[in-house]
């Protein structure tokens, strides 16, 4: 069965850290695609950004250049999202999700393959 749980969220400070995980079971992360995404409320999906089964190559959407960063676990079949310089607006459930392909979705409403239930992030002072 494929799972993808995240964790790691929480209420931060703006300009605060938070780095979520994506624990993943069912298939590996060096196989496929690995996507991060988060929804607020009563907003679309909004793709943040993923990277190729290698975990070589990483694209981003223009709001996550320079905060946001993924990376996959060589030890363990995880990948995690390090967020930093956090700001109100990056309020949402963020959630990590499994894709065949590899693209980005900066137009688009992201519809993910297969997807996690998602970890709240708040930011608030």
């Amino acid at each position: 069965e494929v799972r993808l749980v995240e964790s790691g969220g929480g209420l931060v400070q703006p300009g605060g850290s938070l780095r979520l995980s994506c624990d993943v079971s069912g298939f590996s992360v060096w196989r496929f695609v690995i996507n991060w995404a988060r929804q607020a409320p009563g907003k679309r999906v909004e793709w943040i950004e993923g990277t190729n089964a290698a975990g070589v190559t990483t694209e981003y959407a223009d709001f996550a250049l320079g905060r946001f960063n993924m990376s996959k676990d060589r030890t363990r079949n995880t990948v995690y999202l390090d967020l930093t310089n956090l700001k109100t607006e990056d309020t949402a459930v963020y959630f990590c999700a499994k894709e065949s392909f590899f693209a980005t979705y900066t137009r688009e409403e992201y519809v993910p393959e297969t997807r996690g239930q998602g970890t709240q992030v708040t930011v608030s002072s």
